[in-house]
């Protein structure tokens, strides 16, 4: 016979029932208690029971804190005891309830898209952006929920489609676990922190070592491709299937690589700052994955399919960008350069920059132009630099960033001075230096300071300013943006934001000294500037530094150090596409007319094996290369 009871006394009676029975024994695990719980409590009235557990600790704590006798408190302490293990269950059971509902709502929403919708319903209730994220054994019961509702479907065709996404998430899962042990084993068994698209095939990091553990055809030929830097387009031609499961199963697989990695990097502690330069790369490079395989996509298909798989890769790359966004340590003052180089780095701005159009602005959109914007400047792209940073300045503004706002005023000062707009940079680095003051954001006032002083100097050059007093201030300028950075340490994004604008800040002090005509000068802060650099990752500020040191060496008459700098800054920055390269490219062309061009290949193999030790023997043959292709543009 139904209990008539009011559901309060029910309550009252279950948790009393439960604590008697822990007391004498009749209880002996957890579980048991879970079970009680998950029977005696009827869905939709937790509020209730809450309010009835909470007055019964209450009641009891007050027993525990003002007893009539001992006994009376023991008994009372093991009460307690009980309760708090009961109140531990029933948050349990809550979760677990919560949980099936979120996976019942995913199930669902998947069934009831449209057949070309349902892969991104699907990787909508995967996205780790979500409020409640998906762990694997949830999405392990996903799996198996779905599988009931496509033998229960009526629809051959949806009751296949349906079948083909299960396949694919148990799949997925199951070529996670061959990989698992493997996410950062290769760290230890390479000795590098690369994550691919650079260096010697069998060496870009992690994706010939995963290659290997996965038995499915999709993900081992994608592995075995990143890592002998195949064009994505080449491998998506080459593809002979284009099941849903196979898609499915990649996506599972990359999503758990791309988190286990920077779960893993985030975790060390012992050096924050390598774990955020390796995070910033994971995120990064997975996002350039799913764009350029969309890419690849959208140019062999064009039916439905081959549109929903299109869309679904855009869907992953954007959910990661947004992940990325979020995180402390997003390089508001820094590109892509750490992540990629060569080609790849090349044809990343765009295929980042396809993804961004499909969404409205938000502030985590903001922040990822800022980091192109930052990308395209160095390539020389200022125009679409500048339409880049003035999108994310007014969506920030919108949604009150006001720390992204200050990074790009910043970022628009850096492209003026590049442009010899010297006036406007230096309104743009007073914008930031005056609303980083209002916001107290150290790193953007240190950063603006810098570029003021930058500015300043530049300026006075062009005007042929001759008095000391302007010259002292812009350098006064840029020290004290040094000693901010100095003061802020590790304390901004785990050390690596201070790092990346300690390399600028170095970097630029050294430039205007050269400016100035005081290499000496120059050469301590630019060697400074490269060390950060080279920590931080960025390859444009390394390069920038070493053709500054290149200039400064030869002014110094200093011939073997003008060459050893000079031909590394040229390849670095021709590696990534930056229109720079033809300066030290240019002065090693002005010193190999003085000395001779025997004399300059005497020089240059005097040199390599200090340049190979930095760009490897490819790097050091291709400078002759360089400086013919500067002399055919001339």
């Amino acid at each position: 016979m139904p209990d008539s009871r009011p559901l309060r006394d029910r309550y009252i009676d279950l948790i009393d029932e439960i604590v008697q029975a822990t007391l004498k024994g009749n209880i002996r695990s957890k579980e048991q208690v879970y079970q009680m719980l998950l029977q005696g409590v009827s869905t939709g009235t937790g509020e209730i029971f809450d309010r009835c557990l909470e007055e019964q600790i209450n009641t009891t704590q007050h027993q525990v804190d003002n007893p009539v006798s001992e006994i009376k408190q023991a008994k009372a302490i093991r009460s307690l005891r009980a309760l708090k293990t009961l109140s531990g269950e029933w948050e349990r059971v809550q979760e677990q309830k919560h949980t099936s509902q979120a996976i019942s709502g995913a199930v669902q929403s998947i069934i009831t898209a449209q057949p070309t919708e349902r892969l991104t319903a699907l990787l909508r209730v995967t996205d780790p952006n979500r409020q409640q994220v998906l762990n694997l054994q949830q999405l392990a019961q996903l799996g198996k929920d779905l599988q009931q509702q496509a033998q229960q479907s009526s629809d051959p065709d949806s009751a296949q489609e349906i079948q083909q996404l299960s396949q694919g998430i148990s799949a997925g899962l199951t070529s996670w676990q061959r990989l698992e042990d493997y996410v950062v084993s290769w760290i230890y068994d390479q000795n590098r922190g690369s994550l691919g698209f650079e260096g010697l095939p069998e060496q870009r990091g992690p994706w010939a070592v995963w290659a290997k553990q996965v038995n499915s055809p999709l993900p081992k030929s994608l592995f075995g491709a990143i890592a002998q830097n195949q064009p994505l387009f080449e491998w998506a031609n080459k593809q002979p299937s284009l099941e849903l499961a196979a898609w499915v199963e990649l996506a599972v697989i990359l999503q758990c690589l791309q988190r286990g990695l920077v779960a893993w990097f985030d975790k060390m502690v012992y050096d924050a700052r390598v774990g955020a330069k390796l995070s910033i790369s994971t995120f990064i490079v997975f996002a350039v994955i799913w764009s350029q395989i969309a890419n690849a996509l959208n140019q062999l298909m064009t039916t439905d399919q081959g549109s929903m798989l299109v869309n679904s890769c855009f869907q992953v790359c954007l959910q990661i960008l947004r992940a990325f966004a979020q995180r402390d340590y997003f390089p508001l003052y820094g590109g892509v350069f750490a992540s990629l180089n060569g080609n790849s780095l090349r044809d990343a701005l765009n295929y980042l920059d396809e993804p961004l159009r499909r969404v409205e602005g938000t502030q985590e959109k903001a922040r990822i132009l800022t980091l192109l914007g930052y990308s395209l400047r160095a390539q020389g792209q200022y125009d679409r630099a500048i339409s880049f940073h003035q999108q994310a300045l007014e969506i920030a503004r919108a949604a009150s960033d006001r720390i992204c706002e200050i990074a790009n005023f910043n970022h628009l000062s850096r492209i003026c001075v590049a442009q010899n707009n010297y006036s406007e940079a230096i309104n743009y680095s007073q914008r930031a230096l005056i609303l980083s003051r209002q916001t107290g954001d150290r790193l953007g006032e240190a950063n603006a300071l810098t570029n003021l002083g930058y500015s300043e100097v530049f300026q006075a050059k062009e005007q042929a300013q001759l008095e000391p007093e302007v010259y002292e201030r812009a350098i006064h300028y840029l020290e004290q943006g040094l000693q901010l950075l100095e003061r802020l340490g590790d304390s901004v994004g785990g050390g690596y934001a201070s790092h990346q604008s300690k390399a600028l800040g170095f970097s630029s002090l050294g430039i205007a000294y050269v400016v100035i005509e005081q290499p000496q000068k120059a050469i301590t802060y630019l060697e400074q500037g490269w060390q950060a650099a080279q920590f931080s990752g960025d390859l444009y500020l390394q390069g920038v530094n070493l053709a500054y040191l290149a200039q400064a060496c030869y002014s110094l008459q200093n011939r073997e150090q003008a060459l050893y700098t000079g031909s590394l800054g040229a390849y670095l920055l021709e590696q990534i596409g930056s229109n720079d390269w033809r300066q030290p490219t240019g002065l090693l062309t002005i010193l190999q007319g003085q000395i001779g061009a025997e004399a300059f290949q005497a020089l240059l193999e005097q040199q390599r094996s200090k340049i190979i030790a930095f760009i490897g023997v490819d790097g050091y043959d291709y400078i002759p290369q360089l400086l013919q292709k500067y002399r055919d543009s001339m």
